[in-house]
């Protein structure tokens, strides 16, 4: 493997779309100037992006519940 280590690895897929789909990718390709490659490689890293946010605020929500879930309970009911 020496000999491929300045290489660049570039991963092909065919990525198969309705009428809808392709219309909307191309619409949104023009408007961006970009191609619709671009487009769907960007919303898969922003839907990725989301996603650990989202795992990220759960879990600090549930620490700050098992921390303060008492507290919480006292002035919900007063």
């Amino acid at each position: 493997m020496w000999y491929q280590s300045d290489t660049v690895t570039v991963v092909a897929m065919t990525l198969r779309t309705d009428d809808e789909l392709d219309a909307a990718l191309a619409a949104l390709a023009d408007a961006e100037g970009i191609s619709k490659q671009e487009v769907v490689r960007r919303a898969v890293l922003e839907k990725l992006a989301r996603s650990d946010h989202r795992s990220t605020v759960e879990s600090i929500a549930q620490e700050m519940l098992d921390r303060w879930g008492d507290v919480f309970e006292r002035l919900r009911d007063a």
